[in-house]
């Protein structure tokens, strides 16, 4: 008997609106030129990150390598050993092509790290609070509005004030400023599921509530965190840029696009605009090709641009 009314339960929980299916919404997204572009530049990025050791003319983590003497050297100027220079060099000797290309490392790392810790526990929370209503929800979504009233910058400088520098802080101090987003998120979406028949069909059979969220609720809430979290990938990785820029970021010996971009700031207006130019373009060129995947996945998963 209590198989037949598992059975029952499943038949009646799965009657929930089906997946879109793969392929055409694939097809969907690289139909958008705008799309194809970001998804091309992501790629480049993501493949300059993790082939750097092998594509870098210089590993800027190590310091035996930097030369004083090579400090501040033009585009395509070649090092006193004769090693080309071919974005030139920063104040310290640093090859810029290496140091962004490392710089691009940390950066996605920080982006990716802080957007799936974040999501994790931002839709967790607000998926609690949009089944179990009632106080929780109250007392969870009126955590969600402190954190909102918060400037994200700001509550990025509290964290990193107490817990101090390091890539692994800006992790920390960037989780802690965007879950909330994925909470809110989470709680609107989740919402609108509840009260369809499938979660009403799974409470009157008494089936677990763990597993109504994880295995029914969660997989119809994932688009809009889906897209969410992209977003938050390039706002995260342009937080830690801007962090770095203040010098709370990442160490100075440890080359991020930000801190790249802070060394060359007091060269400006000395001509030596390379120092800060090219990083920028790095970082812009990452931040936009993730924000136009992002969008054209909003576009292909809303269900109400369906053809």
């Amino acid at each position: 008997m209590d198989t037949k009314l598992a059975d029952a339960a499943d038949i009646a929980v799965t009657e929930a609106p089906p997946p879109r299916r793969v392929w055409p919404a694939i097809r969907r997204f690289f139909s958008a030129p705008a799309a194809l572009l970001g998804a091309v530049g992501l790629l480049l990025v993501i493949g300059a990150a993790i082939f750097a050791p092998l594509i870098s003319p210089q590993d800027p983590y190590d310091l035996m390598q930097l030369d004083i003497m090579d400090s501040r050297l033009a585009p395509g100027s070649e090092s006193f050993s004769g090693v080309p220079y071919h974005l030139g060099t920063d104040g310290q000797g640093r090859d810029i092509l290496s140091g962004i290309l490392y710089g691009l490392r940390t950066s996605l790392i920080v982006g990716i790290a802080s957007a799936f810790v974040a999501a994790l526990i931002g839709t967790t929370a607000g998926l609690m609070a949009a089944y179990m209503g009632g106080r929780t929800e109250t007392f969870m979504m009126r955590l969600v509005d402190l954190q909102l009233s918060f400037p994200t910058i700001l509550m990025a400088l509290m964290v990193l004030a107490i817990l101090g520098n390091g890539v692994t802080n800006v992790v920390l101090a960037i989780i802690v400023a965007e879950w909330a987003t994925y909470a809110r998120t989470a709680r609107g979406t989740a919402l609108v599921e509840r009260e369809k028949e499938y979660i009403e069909a799974a409470r009157c059979l008494r089936i677990p509530g763990h597993r109504v969220l994880l295995r029914h609720l969660l997989p119809n809430c994932l688009a809009p965190i889906i897209v969410i979290a992209t977003m938050q990938v390039a706002r995260a990785i342009g937080l830690e840029a801007t962090l770095s820029f203040l010098g709370l970021g990442a160490s100075v010996t440890q080359p991020s696009l930000g801190m790249l971009i802070a060394n060359g700031y007091q060269y400006l207006l000395s001509g030596l605009y390379w120092i800060s130019f090219y990083p920028g373009i790095a970082l812009l060129i990452t931040i936009v090709s993730i924000n136009l995947v992002g969008d054209r996945l909003r576009d292909v998963l809303n269900p109400r641009n369906a053809r």
